[in-house]
């Protein structure tokens, strides 16, 4: 049973937020959230981001890290092969995995790094200058001349 929430209080005292509901919809009724691989999303400063993805077993060469606009794809593609071990006991998961992120506005990647079997994706958002807010000077008009009857 999906699970779903009234935006309509919201649409009457905003505009233009459709998206943003949109969005906040989608992901809640997205299925197939198996918590595979497990991440942490982290604040690191007042622009800045990161994702911590746990990948043992990977290498840099079987991630692939993709921004497209406002959507970030990380994705894990196994290249071992055939494994002809004998597990009495495989705890350690090593399946293909595809993780999805929505971004907000400005946001991009600025790097990625694999160490010690952690994926880490720094973050930043970037807003341009003409984005940015401006003061606007406030000048004094001249005195508007009194409309004569006639």
């Amino acid at each position: 049973m999906r699970n779903t929430v009234d935006f309509a209080p919201f649409y009457r005292g905003t505009v233009g937020f459709d998206r943003v509901f949109d969005l906040l919809d989608s992901v809640a009724s997205r299925s197939g959230a198996n918590g595979y691989p497990p991440y942490d999303i982290e604040k690191t400063g007042e622009d800045s981001y990161r994702i911590v993805m746990a990948v043992a077993g990977f290498t840099e060469a079987e991630l692939d890290v993709v921004q497209k606009e406002n959507e970030l794809l990380i994705g894990g593609r196994s290249a071992g092969g055939e494994d002809k071990r004998e597990y009495l006991y495989r705890g350690i998961a090593s399946r293909d995995f595809e993780r999805t992120f929505q971004l907000a506005d400005h946001v991009r990647v600025v790097g990625a790094k694999l160490a010690n079997g952690l994926l880490t994706v720094d973050l930043r958002r970037e807003v341009p200058e003409e984005k940015k807010p401006r003061v606007i000077a406030v000048e004094k008009a001249e005195p508007r001349a009194s409309i004569a009857r006639q």
